[in-house]
């Protein structure tokens, strides 16, 4: 962020690795007087804004990173900085600012993380002091307690009065998926890896009275945690291609991931069809470890891409009382998610073709469902409930908290007709859909 120099302007930069190629983001003119904010960049994906700096008046420093990291080795670690000129800020119209615009030399751009510090400082202006960031999975224990794995936290729980009995800080990346044992005497909890650390996730098993560790593994490779139909866990292969390859079925009466057949004729490894597959629960003779699929176990269903010429990316999901699958995807093309390229489908894992298809122009961020509706959240805030029998419409509205919106990261369908909501800066919603 950067204040102008005279005028009540506030320049925003923002961004991330979209966890394919690109580095997307916006830069942002906010009035301090009005309110109103500003999208200057004309790309569509927009530029990840690293660091700005008015220089004077009329112009403003921008460092970026580049546009994407396709064979460039030095994307995560350089950047480009360009000069942009107006005369007067003040009347600068939306989508203005071109690449021509933000063309400028290559330089070095280290992508210190500075969010600890960041928590610290807030921390230290109140007592209450707390940032909050993306929550990531929420849960409902038989007490009433709510139980939520969120970014710089592994674990934390809440009273039924509101107040936060325990929580479990990770400076790394915080908890992802979480199981709650049958007996709710203990959770397990998929950790996630800081940006471009190469060491392997952790899989940690933490008390539910105080949080205390009671078990830690490391799988073999990127694993999605699910709880499957019999209540217990298990572990998924998330791929190599990050969050696009990660599929996490919940309550599935099989363990469901993506595989990749190697092509043929000496083509690069990667380069296959993705098909569907699913390995069976099996017995488990000691319910306190997690199961992972084994070769011999495994069963390919069908192809994961049901439209020609489309490569289908994964997503949130949840499996039906009547073994149906409902999941969320993605489809690219070269500049980003394509027009129409959010999905949720139904599909029977006897027949490949979709029983219905929804599609929208903004990702999912999670989904779950009761015994009529299929709920699905939005990375623009939008919540639409979808008719489980035909994906019809049944109703669609942003989240708002005290008239503010909010986007919401997960969800959880605790009884029919009400949801458990975390959000991006940290809250956790409990929502009715009456």
């Amino acid at each position: 962020m950067a204040f102008h120099p005279r005028f009540p302007l506030l320049a925003v930069g923002s961004g991330d690795y979209d966890g394919g190629y690109f580095f997307e983001g916006e830069l942002l003119l906010l009035d301090l007087e009005t309110g109103s904010a500003t999208s200057l960049i004309e790309h569509e994906l927009g530029r990840q804004v690293l660091g700005l700096e008015w220089l004077s008046e009329q112009e403003l420093r921008v460092l970026m990173a580049p546009p994407d990291d396709w064979q460039d080795k030095g994307a995560w670690s350089e950047g480009h900085v360009a000069v942009v000129h107006r005369p007067d800020w003040r009347g600068v119209p939306s989508r203005s600012i071109t690449g021509y615009d933000l063309a400028g030399p290559r330089v070095a751009a280290p992508r210190t993380d500075h969010r600890e510090r960041a928590r610290r400082t807030v921390s230290g202006l109140s007592t209450n002091g707390d940032p909050r960031r993306n929550v990531r999975a929420v849960e409902e224990l038989s007490d009433g307690r709510i139980v939520a794995t969120l970014e710089g936290v592994q674990l934390e729980s809440w009273l039924p009065s509101g107040r936060r009995q325990w929580a479990v800080r990770d400076e790394d990346g915080g908890g992802r998926d979480m199981v709650i044992a049958a007996d709710e005497r203990s959770a397990w909890v998929g950790l996630v890896r800081p940006p471009g650390e190469e060491r392997a996730q952790a899989v940690v098993r933490l008390a539910l009275q105080d949080g205390a560790q009671l078990d830690h593994l490391t799988p073999s490779g990127s694993v999605s945690l699910v709880r499957c139909a019999d209540g217990l866990p298990a572990l998924a292969p998330a791929g190599r291609n990050g969050e696009r390859s990660r599929l996490r079925i919940r309550r599935g009466s099989r363990n469901y991931f993506l595989e990749t057949i190697s092509a043929k004729g000496g083509q690069r490894r990667g380069t296959g069809e993705v098909w569907l597959a699913a390995a069976d629960l099996g017995s488990v003779p000691d319910a306190e470890r997690l199961r992972e699929p084994r070769g011999t176990e495994v069963s390919r269903l069908f192809p994961y891409s049901w439209e020609p010429g489309e490569t289908h990316f994964a997503g949130p999901g949840v499996e039906t009382a009547d073994g149906d699958l409902i999941y969320g995807g993605t489809v690219y093309h070269g500049h980003g998610l394509q027009p129409g390229g959010s999905f949720v489908v139904r599909r029977a894992v006897a027949g490949e073709e979709p029983t219905w298809v929804f599609r929208t122009d903004r990702k999912a961020t999670d989904l779950d469902h009761d015994t009529e509706t299929a709920y699905v959240t939005y990375d623009d805030g939008e919540i639409i409930g979808l008719d489980l029998r035909d994906g019809n419409v049944r109703w669609r509205r942003h989240l708002t908290v005290a008239g503010v919106p909010v986007v919401a990261t997960a969800l959880t369908v605790p009884e029919p007709g009400r949801l458990l909501i975390g959000t991006t800066d940290g809250r956790i919603l409990d929502c009715s859909t009456g």
